[in-house]
């Protein structure tokens, strides 16, 4: 059977745009996704930075202004990997323009903004690029959860560790006009979006939020106390002054039943302790998720042959570009973005009224010295 084309434009070329460059070029080595991806254009603010961006990845055609390229006729879908003040403008004109629409995380700069996006794209289908829902180690916590392998939930834990914010270089990541926030955003919106993945909705939360530079105009690092609907607490921090971290995603599920952890520096296991083994046998196991019987693994190597970074948004394009060819509803969309930056929102009232917010909740006065 024909596969359909899709024509691709992506609006940026940093960092997380080879990531998806990298994703538009391999997925259909591994996936039969039931589409032909033409990666039609790539809009960088530089031409000349542009071009060679798209020698390199193999993109068809560049521009440098974003407007000229959501509107075009042989445009598909977009993909927005731009600095988050630009998600909502971006979002919300190529949705109206009848696209599909791919954002990068956070969705947006605060709720407002990501309710409005939500609203521009009702009728399109959307993607936010929360990858690391598609680590296959994580889709194995998922699992084992929806057995009931874990049981009810106690505790949920959670830290996103790195610590190149110390003595980083100016960036549109520490100015609020462009970015939103700091680690907030960057980080802690990976954390939330695991969290309600794995554990259900976030109900009401507590935090503080610190910034060490006094150059940064955004947060350094924020901690947060949480109440979700099932019942369970949780702890969950961000922070880029993590000294010893790279990249240390982590989490920690404690149940009746069992408890799992994770931590994305060593991706490819999951840690599983049986509750309901007898204390001669019980001990937290190490699986290592290599295997064709776990999630997604076997499209990619040999069992033992461990998969990479690159690989979660490999999976997260063939999944959702399932979704599109079978007319289902992807997650995480559009939607799920704005749980995220509600729950966002209500980390950094808190932080401001040293109290507890609920998500969706309307800003409380801040209290009286």
């Amino acid at each position: 059977m024909a596969k359909k084309k899709l024509n691709v434009a992506m609006i940026g070329i940093g960092f997380m745009g080879r990531a998806h460059s990298n994703a538009l070029l391999q997925v259909n080595r591994y996936f039969d996704t039931g589409f032909d991806l033409r990666m039609k254009v790539v809009c960088g603010r530089e031409l000349a930075r542009t071009e060679a961006f798209a020698a390199r990845w193999g993109w068809e055609d560049v521009a440098t202004h974003w407007e000229e390229v959501v509107g075009r006729k042989d445009v598909d879908a977009v993909d927005i990997v731009l600095p988050n003040a630009l998600h909502a403008p971006v979002a919300i004109a190529a949705a109206q323009a009848g696209k599909i629409v791919l954002c990068e995380k956070p969705l947006a700069m605060n709720a407002a903004e990501s309710r409005a996006m939500v609203e521009a794209a009702a009728k399109v289908p959307t993607l936010v690029w929360f990858n690391y829902r598609r680590v296959p180690a994580v889709l194995l916590a998922k699992k084992l959860i929806e057995e009931g392998r874990v049981g009810h939930v106690y505790h949920y834990r959670a830290k996103y560790l790195q610590s190149w914010g110390v003595e980083a270089p100016d960036s549109w990541r520490f100015r609020a006009s462009e970015a939103g926030s700091g680690a907030l955003g960057d980080l802690l919106a990976h954390s939330v979006d695991l969290a309600m993945l794995l554990n259900g909705d976030v109900q009401e939360v507590t935090s503080i939020q610190k910034t060490f530079s006094r150059e940064r105009e955004v947060d350094d690092a924020v901690a947060v106390l949480a109440r979700f609907a099932n019942g369970s607490v949780g702890t969950l921090e961000a922070t880029r002054f993590a000294s010893g971290r790279l990249n240390g995603n982590t989490f920690e599920i404690n149940g009746a039943k069992g408890a799992l952890r994770f931590d994305l520096e060593d991706m490819n296991v999951l840690e599983f302790f049986d509750n309901t083994e007898g204390p001669e046998t019980s001990g937290w196991r190490r699986i290592y998720v290599t295997d064709a019987a776990h999630p997604q693994v076997g499209k990619f190597w040999p069992p033992g042959h461990i998969v990479g970074y690159e690989h979660t948004f490999i999976i997260t394009l063939a999944e959702f570009l399932d979704a599109l060819a079978a007319g289902n509803e992807f997650h995480p969309n559009f939607e799920d973005g704005d749980r995220v930056q509600q729950v966002l929102d209500s980390v950094s009232r808190s932080a401001l009224a040293r109290a507890w917010q609920s998500p969706g909740g309307a800003p409380d006065p801040l209290p009286v010295d």
